[in-house]
């Protein structure tokens, strides 16, 4: 059962990291075209889509087991509250800056996909 809790929980965050890149994706294309404001609302799509993340993904979470779960459960957590933060806050750089680290080179995967990696390695 463990195991096919966490391809569910898997798949379902490959799909939030997809909506992840193609707002990323999104944005760059609006900020060039359409200016700072348009650039901010896909940043905040993002963000509003990384708080949701821990409660969406609730569901699949709460069947894992033991400590695994708990962790598995506090890092969705931890993406979420980030992302509460940055909308409360209103930082359109810490919007941008979400899943990833300061030492982040483009072509790396995000914290997010990194996430993921980890999880398909227990399955």
């Amino acid at each position: 059962m463990q195991k096919q809790v966490l391809e569910e929980l898997i798949e379902f965050l490959e799909k939030k990291a997809d909506e992840v890149r193609r707002l990323e994706r999104e944005a760059d294309a609006v900020l060039a075209g359409q200016g700072q404001r348009a650039f901010q609302i896909k940043a905040e799509a993002k963000a509003e889509l990384l708080a949701s993340l821990n409660e969406d993904a609730w569901k699949i979470t709460k069947r894992l087991e033991g400590d695994e779960g708990k962790a598995i459960a506090q890092r969705l957590e931890q993406f979420s509250m980030s992302a509460s933060t940055a909308l409360r806050i209103g930082s359109v750089f810490f919007m941008t800056a979400l899943l990833y680290p300061e030492d982040h080179a483009p072509g790396e995967p995000n914290d997010l996909d990194v996430f993921i990696g980890e999880l398909r390695r227990k399955v």
